[in-house]
């Protein structure tokens, strides 16, 4: 059966954006999929290893027979590369995009294509990983895609772009965008964020060399690394674009931080211990959703989700 879209343009050719090129190609018969990238070498790449049926080598000619564009760019790009393919994009085109920070997004979208449909989204899937060459397509498997539509937008183009997401392999959830991204500043923000400074403050330690960091990792800090090996461009814009949310989280943060601090230096084991059954709950509970694995390493030596 074929999906609601055929011709289908991705700009942007990094971990998402490859997996959605071979997601398309897998998963939607006779679909064919347009690639760029505003770097010459991935453009390069990506011709070499297939990653779509056509690389195109300007926004426009990527765009000029699609039915849908995906936008796999970092957010703080999103409204470049809406302004990039306006004149180029065909009038009943859908316009989607994977960004995780979900407002600025829509603004900057709204004000770059006024007169064309936006359905903005956010596939909660990725790895570490980044380039033309990390792409798969099973990445969305069982992962969610949530949609953040502005409210003028056509509930039918809503569905055509939430019936693509779901050919990909995703579930579908429906959020207004500040919801969302004060969720995902919970959620994805701020862990991030955490992840990048404790990897930080492990490597400044002038007691601790990086040979005895790198050797003694134990379980929790080799994820730790794994997160805050991440795409540097992609979560700068994440925190700049998602500011408010991820500052009142932070906050938030902080002050639960602060009392278990309080509970280590008073030997108030019995609040240690009510967190820690609390938290792993909680755990219990993102396993049992499907939402993530409870084999040894977290299954990640397969192709497993970050977050």
């Amino acid at each position: 059966m074929s999906g609601p879209f055929q011709r289908v343009a991705v700009i942007g050719l990094g971990l998402l954006g490859g997996s959605v090129s071979r997601a398309v190609l897998a998963h939607i018969p006779g679909a064919v999929t347009t690639g760029y990238d505003a770097d010459p070498a991935v453009r390069a790449r990506a011709r070499e290893i297939g990653l779509a049926t056509t690389i195109a080598e300007t926004p426009g000619e990527a765009v000029r027979e699609a039915d849908l564009v995906v936008l796999c760019v970092p957010v703080g790009a999103m409204g470049a590369a809406g302004a990039a393919i306006a004149v180029d994009l065909p009038a009943d085109a859908i316009v989607t995009d994977v960004g995780s920070s979900k407002a600025s997004v829509v603004r900057a979208l709204a004000e770059a294509l006024p007169n064309h449909a936006v359905v903005p989204a956010h596939p909660v899937a990725g790895t570490e990983q980044s380039g033309p060459d990390s792409g798969f397509a099973t990445l969305f498997h069982n992962r969610w895609c949530i949609l953040t539509p502005p409210a003028k937008v056509d509930p039918d183009d809503v569905q055509r772009v939430s019936q693509f997401w779901e050919a990909l392999g995703a579930k579908i959830e429906m959020m207004e965008a500040g919801h969302h991204d004060r969720v995902l500043a919970v959620t994805s923000h701020l862990p991030h964020l955490i992840a990048y400074t404790i990897v930080g403050t492990a490597s400044d330690l002038e007691e601790v060399t990086q040979s005895e960091v790198i050797k003694y990792s134990a379980g929790g800090f080799r994820d730790f690394t794994r997160i805050a090996a991440s795409d540097p461009t992609m979560w700068r814009d994440v925190f700049l674009s998602n500011r408010d949310a991820v500052l009142e989280m932070l906050q938030r943060f902080t002050e639960d931080l602060t009392e278990l601090q309080k509970a280590i230096r008073k030997r108030d084991g019995d609040a240690l211990f009510d967190q820690f059954t609390r938290t792993r709950a909680i755990r219990r509970s993102i396993i049992e959703q499907g939402q993530d694995d409870a084999r040894p390493d977290f299954g990640r030596g397969d192709h497993n989700d970050k977050g």
